[in-house]
């Protein structure tokens, strides 16, 4: 069970990081919209949030 879960976990931390590289990329088209910009920032809290407590649960 343990090889199973660190595959996940490495799984997600892989989608984490390409979800940062993209986010970075794009950051400069979205310097402009704040308020794009504002969700952006709340949508990456939310997943780091919901990523924490996975890795609480899988401990």
């Amino acid at each position: 069970m343990y090889n199973e879960t660190k595959g996940f976990v490495k799984g997600i931390s892989a989608g984490l990081v390409a979800g940062l590289a993209v986010a970075s990329v794009s950051s400069k088209a979205m310097k402009s919209n704040r308020q794009l910009k504002r969700t952006a920032g709340k949508a990456m809290r939310k997943v780091n949030g919901v990523l924490d407590n996975m890795e609480y649960m899988f401990k």
